[in-house]
């Protein structure tokens, strides 16, 4: 009998930006294989390797690893001029070591043009980040979408897209969107073709042989829990499956080639964009907080909106998630605090509740008062950290009910505590 080798997901547990771009990282090192299973290049990780700070959108956070291998799965929406004009000439030649799945689909410069006009149109924005992510999806689920395997035939790509462009006049005139000339198209389209043959598979079957193989493979979510399109704080959400179950669907696996589930929450709470967020600190603290943490999006540089840790909603994706650990990020910013506030429960509709509502967005915090600490930053062994901090930390894991398996004290690499 062959045995069962399972693929190791990392997930995030809050609006997005948790950190999990470093948790990838230092799991890459002990990891053949890093997979990206949704999203597109709105996302981004951030990663400091000795005070050196990596900015990914597309390519996997294994791309720092030099033995590993780095695949984009399906499920992925991929801008062919991010790719290629930015992450890649970052990095150079990957061949043998980035594939590209022949499935996913291309995201094109039309697509951030719907993006940013249907955004200002709107009564109420939902503050997305104008790349286009969610008008690429649309097209995939109205079949009207292009794959990256079309690639191959330029020529009857370039005139699929007029086609597209013929059919929805309308929608352009009204965004005064230009239909492109259609020897430029096809002039761009085999630049994306030559610069992304190499990289183009079957990545479904290559995932397949490598898990037979034995290969250690590590899955890249990205997003947080609370941005996923089913089961966030619609529509202020992301167009993706962000949950543990979508790396199932984006990357052409099952269920049961899944193994350990490590859910990424910061010590705190941040979002970015419009929508509701219990728990945000609209005075001084969600400032220091936000001060503290460098908390500006990796993508658009956008300023986050900062709060206190929800445990409510903390709880919520860790079931949703499967989650066997939470790596809890950043801990060293609540270093100085006098006292730390999570929060416990929701008032809504005249009683406290502990469980995430329907309605998000007319709930009210309730919170729980912890004493702070002075220092953590730089700490790298558990027995080290402040009794205060420690006692943070098991609250955290009794609220969530889910253990506290990694401490990040520092942006760091090195700075990780393994519990």
């Amino acid at each position: 009998m062959t045995k069962e080798y399972k693929a190791d997901l990392i997930v995030g547990l809050q609006w997005g930006d948790e950190g999990k771009g470093k948790i990838v990282d230092h799991m890459a090192q002990t990891h053949d294989v890093v997979c990206r299973f949704a999203g597109g290049h709105n996302a981004g990780h951030t990663i400091v390797v000795d005070g050196v700070k990596y900015a990914l959108h597309l390519i996997p956070s294994g791309v720092l690893n030099p033995n590993a291998i780095n695949i984009i799965g399906n499920g992925v929406v991929l801008s062919p001029e991010n790719l290629l004009d930015k992450e890649l000439k970052q990095f150079g030649d990957l061949q043998g070591r980035l594939f590209i799945s022949d499935k996913a689909h291309l995201l094109l410069p039309y697509h951030a043009m719907i993006d940013q006009g249907k955004e200002k149109l709107r009564k109420k924005a939902i503050g997305t980040t104008g790349k286009g992510i969610g008008p690429a999806y649309a097209d995939k689920i109205q079949r009207t979408g292009h794959r990256v395997g079309e690639l191959h035939h330029p020529q009857k790509l370039a005139e699929k897209i007029m086609h597209y462009f013929e059919d929805n006049r309308v929608l352009f005139d009204a965004m005064e969107i230009e239909v492109p000339d259609q020897q430029q198209l096809l002039a761009d389209i085999e630049r994306y073709r030559d610069g992304l043959l190499p990289y183009i598979t079957d990545t479904t079957k290559l995932l397949w042989e490598l898990l037979e193989e034995g290969k250690k493979i590590l899955l890249e979510g990205a997003q947080g829990t609370m941005l996923d399109i089913d089961h966030g704080t619609y529509p202020y959400v992301t167009s993706s499956n962000t949950v543990s179950a979508g790396a199932c669907t984006g990357l052409g696996l099952n269920p049961k080639d899944i193994g350990r589930v490590t859910g990424i929450a910061k010590a705190y709470c941040t979002r970015v964009g419009n929508g509701p967020f219990p728990s945000e600190d609209h005075g001084r603290d969600g400032e220091l907080l936000a001060e503290r943490g460098h908390e500006f999006g990796t993508t658009t540089g956008r300023k986050r909106r900062c709060g206190w840790f929800d445990a409510v909603a903390a709880r919520h994706a860790c079931r949703l998630n499967g989650c066997d650990q939470i790596a809890l990020m950043k801990l060293d910013v609540l270093d100085g605090f006098e006292k730390i506030k999570v929060c416990v429960a929701y008032e809504f509709e005249g009683e406290v509740i502990d469980y995430v509502p329907y309605d998000l967005e007319n709930v009210k915090p309730v919170y729980e008062t912890f004493e702070g600490w002075e220092k953590v930053e730089g700490i790298r062994e558990y027995r080290e950290l402040p009794n205060s901090a420690k006692a943070y930390i098991k609250a955290i894991e009794k609220l969530t009910r889910t253990k506290v398996g990694i401490i990040s004290t520092s942006p760091d690499r090195a700075d990780t505590i393994i519990v």
